[in-house]
């Protein structure tokens, strides 16, 4: 199993993710409205997310390739900085990019499964409580991100297993020359078939679970003390949400 990245590449990656996904969901809200938006929330979390990730997939992709390359080479260079250098002189831009198909198909779904289930979930979770958000104890309050952030987490972490594994292959090994990409995960998908494929998931189960978990009660709390929209104040219109 691929480990799931640097700490510096998940801070520019969550930051990434995250911002961007607040910004293009109030875009959306601010386009159609709240009222049409509280009945459209679960496309407009799915869209911003997508979004959010199609972005920070094009500016990470090069950390991303970097990275894995210094995983399965040591020896190709001291650091991702050094490592960046030599892919750029020695294989070009493109070479940044061999792995862009795989990493949107993994990190795409994975994003929208991230956000769509967390805003799903937490939504119920209000609701099950009988108050309003606004009344929540701050402990309870970041209880139910922490649960809410652990289901997402897993649902994600099933959906991206697949892509998340030939995405580790593709970008371990230099492309022959000719090779397209969707030729190179024909062939690691037959390789590992179905069964290879899913290898790992239980550990990136408990693994993206965890970090998701985190994440997510992090950003609800400062999303808290912000006063910044959420899933919960576009259902208020419908008043089936705090």
């Amino acid at each position: 199993m691929r480990n799931e990245g640097t700490v510096t590449e998940q801070l520019y990656r969550g930051a990434f993710k995250f911002g961007g996904y607040e910004f293009w969901k109030k875009t959306f809200i601010d386009a159609v409205g709240v009222d049409k938006a509280s009945d459209y929330r679960a496309p407009i979390y799915l869209a911003s997310a997508g979004i959010a990730e199609f972005f920070a997939d094009i500016a990470l992709c090069p950390l991303e390739a970097t990275r894995i390359r210094l995983v399965s080479q040591p020896e190709f260079a001291s650091g991702l900085v050094s490592g960046f250098s030599r892919i750029l002189s020695q294989e070009g831009v493109g070479a940044f990019y061999g792995g862009f198909v795989p990493i949107l198909f993994k990190q795409v779904p994975y994003t929208m499964a991230k956000f769509g289930v967390y805003e799903a979930v937490f939504e119920k979770m209000i609701q099950a409580t009988g108050k309003t958000k606004e009344t929540l104890k701050a402990s309870t309050f970041t209880s139910l991100n922490l649960a809410a952030g652990v289901i997402a987490g897993m649902a994600a972490a099933i959906i991206s297993q697949p892509a998340d594994t030939m995405l580790s292959k593709v970008n371990k090994v230099r492309a022959e020359p000719g090779a397209g990409m969707m030729t190179r995960l024909s062939l690691v998908a037959s390789q590992l078939g179905l069964k290879g494929l899913f290898a790992g998931t239980g550990a990136r189960l408990v693994m993206v679970g965890t970090i998701t978990a985190g994440q997510f009660a992090i950003y609800g709390d400062i999303k808290k003390a912000l006063g910044a929209t959420s899933g919960v104040e576009i259902a208020k219109v419908k008043k089936i949400a705090a």
